[in-house]
């Protein structure tokens, strides 16, 4: 297996700050070769800033609702290109985002069906989940994937999938699906600094061979 290089990580956040949490524990086990630069949350007031500032993280909230779309973009991606970001991972974060060309193919997202099922606009969190059961499938999971200027139609990375089971609630799959996506986006982000999914095209003026 090729040597792994070591990824700067921008993690972009709208809650619980879960997904955050699981990265860094990740990273302090020694079990994912990269390092969280940047956390850009949402808004202010969340669970997910305050793991981010407890950790010592870089922070920068930027709110959707008082800004346009592509202030926050741009803003977003600025302070990204200023910590040397290889590699946005959007952890919770549920506002479209406009990529510009330098990040394209290098923000990946973690959704909690097995898409193309049950994604696009208004499908995340609790929501995903009661779609899958009122509509009687027998398997749900989770899917990395590419993130694009479409909610949830970018190239599938990777994919872990779970049973849903006779009694399921929105909350008992949720728990199901979540410990699912604990280990597939951590294990999928250490596949990608291993080049498993070949090497990242670098944004300008970022220096290869971290």
């Amino acid at each position: 297996m090729p040597a792994a290089a070591k990824l700067r990580l921008a993690v972009f956040v709208s809650g619980s700050g879960r997904t955050l949490e699981n990265l860094l524990a990740w990273i302090a086990a020694g079990r994912l070769d990269a390092e969280i630069v940047l956390v850009v949350a949402s808004r202010e007031g969340i669970r997910g800033t305050a793991i981010a500032r407890d950790a010592g993280l870089a922070t920068q909230v930027l709110d959707p609702r008082q800004s346009t779309a592509a202030d926050v973009s741009d803003r977003a991606f600025a302070a990204c290109r200023e910590q040397h970001v290889d590699l946005v991972v959007l952890g919770g974060y549920l506002h479209l985002l406009a990529i510009p060309a330098d990040y394209a193919g290098r923000v990946v997202n973690i959704h909690p069906s097995l898409l193309p099922a049950f994604g696009g606009k208004g499908y995340h969190g609790a929501a995903v989940h009661r779609a899958v059961i009122k509509r009687g499938c027998t398997v749900s999971g989770c899917t990395v994937h590419l993130v694009d200027e479409v909610y949830d139609n970018g190239r599938v990375l990777a994919q872990h999938a779970v049973p849903v089971e006779a009694g399921d609630t929105p909350d008992t799959l949720a728990v199901r699906v979540f410990t699912a996506e604990c280990q597939l986006l951590p294990e999928t982000l250490q596949a990608i600094a291993c080049g498993d999914y070949g090497p990242l095209p670098l944004p300008p003026g970022v220096p290869a061979g971290r």
